[in-house]
C-alpha cells in the first residue's frame, strides 16, 4: 500500500479534546518502568535522559523486592515480604477488609525515594507504574488465597498504594503531571476459558483501580501481550500501553473509538522479548506497516500519529544496562521520526 494514497484517501474526523494535558504532545518517548541498573543512581541518570517523558524506574536487579508483585503485597495483613523479594502467606490471616500500609521507607520503594529525592531539573510530566488487581490477584490466588478473598485484597491493595504514592510525588513535585499505568501481563488470558473472573468482573475489577488515578493523573494500563484491547478499553483508562503487533489491525475499531474518545496510546515499538534490534530501521518499519493497516481498517491517520506515545514493548530489567542503553536509543530515534511526520502537512508512512 502507498502510504500517500492510504493517508489521503483517509477520511478525516476532527480531533476530539485529549483527556491528558496539553504538555503531553503526540510523538514523545516514554520508558515502561523497570531497568537493570544495580545503582539508583546509575538508573536515574538513565531514566531522566533516555526519554521525553521521565520515568520513575524499579530496579528488580537491584533488589528483587523491587518486583511488581513483591512491591504491591508491602504491607499486606498475612503477607511477609522479606528482604531479599521472598513472599510468605499466611491464608488464614489474610483479610480483604485490613488496612493496607504502604511503607515508603521499605527496600522495594527504594527507586521511588531516591528519585523523590532527586527532582530538581525535572519540569515535564513524570510516568510511573504499579502492578494492576488482576495480575496481583492471580499471584495471591497461586500463593493459595482462595481467588474470592485473592481479587478483593488486591484491588485493596492497589488502590491504597496507587493512592500513597500519588501524594508522594505530588508532595515532591507540587503541581507536576504524572501518568500512572497499571500493569497488567495476565490480562491477556481474561477470555479463555477458565480465567479465574468472568471477563466483565476482570474490567470492573481494573476499572476500579484506574478509579483512584483518574481524577489527579493520567491513568493508563499496559499489557505487554497481545490480550483483548476492547476489553482492557472497557476498563475506562486514558492511556492504552500495548505491544506493536500485527493482529492489532483486527481491534482498529476498537482503537478508532478509543482515539475519538481522545485516548493516548503508548506503541510498544522497540521489541525486548526477543532479539533486540541493532538501528530503528526495523522497528520503524513495523510501526510503519502497522499504521497503514490501521488506516486502511479506518483509523484516522491524524489522531494515529497525535495522540501517540513511543515506549519499548516491555520493561527493561532483566536485560544488561548496554542492552537498556541501545533499547532506548532506538526509542528515542522512533519518536523523533513520529514526530517529525507529526509535523508535517501529510502523513508519509515509511518516509
Amino acid at each position: 500500500m502507498s502510504s500517500d494514497s492510504a493517508v489521503d484517501s483517509a477520511v478525516q474526523r476532527p480531533t476530539p479534546p485529549a483527556r491528558v494535558s496539553t504538555r503531553i504532545q503526540g510523538g514523545m518517548s516514554m520508558a515502561v518502568g523497570s531497568l537493570p541498573h544495580r545503582s539508583i543512581a546509575d538508573a536515574l541518570v538513565l531514566s531522566r535522559t533516555a526519554t521525553d517523558i521521565v520515568t520513575i524506574p524499579t530496579l528488580p536487579k537491584r533488589s528483587p523486592a523491587e518486583s511488581m508483585i513483591a512491591q504491591a503485597l508491602v504491607g499486606l495483613s498475612g503477607v511477609t515480604v522479606g528482604q531479599y523479594g521472598s513472599i510468605a502467606v499466611d491464608v488464614a490471616s489474610i483479610d480483604p477488609l485490613s488496612a493496607v500500609r504502604t511503607d515508603l521507607e521499605h527496600d522495594a520503594f527504594a527507586s521511588v525515594r531516591g528519585f523523590l529525592a532527586e527532582v530538581s531539573g525535572v519540569t515535564g510530566p513524570v510516568k510511573w507504574q504499579f502492578v494492576g488487581p488482576i495480575t496481583l490477584g492471580l499471584a495471591l490466588q497461586r500463593a493459595g488465597v482462595p481467588a474470592s478473598t485473592a481479587f478483593d485484597v488486591a484491588v485493596r491493595a492497589v488502590r491504597s498504594h496507587v493512592q500513597h504514592l500519588l501524594d508522594a510525588v505530588s508532595a515532591a513535585m507540587p503541581g507536576c503531571e504524572q501518568i500512572v499505568v497499571l500493569d497488567e501481563p495476565e490480562f491477556d488470558a481474561v477470555m479463555e476459558p477458565g480465567f479465574a473472573l468472568a471477563p466483565d468482573v476482570a474490567v470492573d475489577l481494573l476499572s476500579g483501580a484506574l478509579a483512584v488515578i483518574e481524577p489527579v493523573a493520567v491513568a493508563g494500563v499496559h499489557c505487554c501481550s497481545e490480550a483483548d484491547w476492547s476489553s482492557l478499553i472497557a476498563a475506562g483508562p486514558t492511556l492504552l500501553s500495548l505491544p506493536v503487533h500485527a493482529s492489532l489491525a483486527d481491534s482498529a475499531g476498537y482503537l478508532q473509538r478509543f482515539l475519538d474518545s481522545g485516548g493516548w496510546i503508548a506503541w510498544g515499538a522497540v521489541p525486548t522479548d526477543g532479539p533486540v534490534p541493532m538501528s530503528a530501521e526495523r522497528p520503524w518499519k513495523q510501526l510503519c506497516a502497522l499504521w497503514c493497516q490501521l488506516v486502511q481498517r479506518g483509523c484516522d491517520p491524524s489522531l494515529l500519529r497525535q495522540q501517540s506515545l513511543i515506549t519499548p514493548q516491555c520493561g527493561l530489567g532483566m536485560h544488561s544496562s548496554v542492552v537498556a542503553e541501545r533499547v532506548l536509543r532506538i526509542n528515542s530515534e522512533l519518536s523523533r521520526r513520529v514526530r517529525d511526520q507529526a509535523a508535517a502537512t501529510r502523513f508519509a508512512f515509511g518516509a
